[in-house]
């Protein structure tokens, strides 16, 4: 299975709304496939559609230890969170190495399809209500940097606009070799 490309803030197409699936086919699982398979090289533990430019509510989660108990989670929506909130540091591989606080609801319950189109629902705190609730944001084209200040933001962009056009510029002297 191929490993996806993971688009880089502030790449525009993490801004797109993602639709909803309407077909649970082999696409469908092979896109799941290769997601999850993208999601533990990174190394992460969630990855949404948006994130590998493919615009459909899909999302695969994985918070254990052991790496061997992947979510995944078609056409999902939150029904339930709890009014208490908590702020968890978090990261994304769409803004690699960049780590800051966003503050969240703490429990979420979130109803979802599987990969063969089986509604369930699932009831979560801690790393995994975090993540369900990040990876939901990128369907709807925000990224975790958007909670942050607009001064951090920006100092986010411009670190990550200039180690792209670094890797540039390195892949340009490594062909003109």
């Amino acid at each position: 299975m191929p490993l996806l490309n993971i688009l880089r803030f502030p790449d525009p197409r993490l801004h797109k709304i993602a639709k909803p699936v309407a077909v649970f086919d082999d696409r469908l699982k092979k896109l799941v496939a290769d997601m999850a398979e993208t999601m533990y090289e990174a190394p992460g533990v969630g990855l949404a559609a948006t994130q590998v430019d493919v615009h459909e509510r899909v999302i695969v989660i994985d918070t254990s230890e052991t790496r061997d108990d992947l979510r995944v989670f078609i056409n999902p929506e939150i029904v339930w969170a709890s009014p208490d909130k908590c702020l968890y540091e978090e990261g994304c591989l769409s803004v690699p190495g960049v780590y800051d606080g966003v503050e969240r609801p703490s429990r979420v319950k979130a109803r979802a399809l599987d990969v063969e189109g089986r509604p369930f629902e699932v009831e979560a705190d801690g790393l995994l209500a975090v993540c369900i609730q990040h990876e939901m944001d990128h369907l709807m084209g925000k990224v975790f940097v958007e909670y942050l200040s607009p001064l951090k933001r920006n100092r986010i962009k411009q670190k990550l606009l200039k180690e792209e056009r670094e890797e540039k510029r390195q892949a340009q002297k490594a062909v003109a070799r």
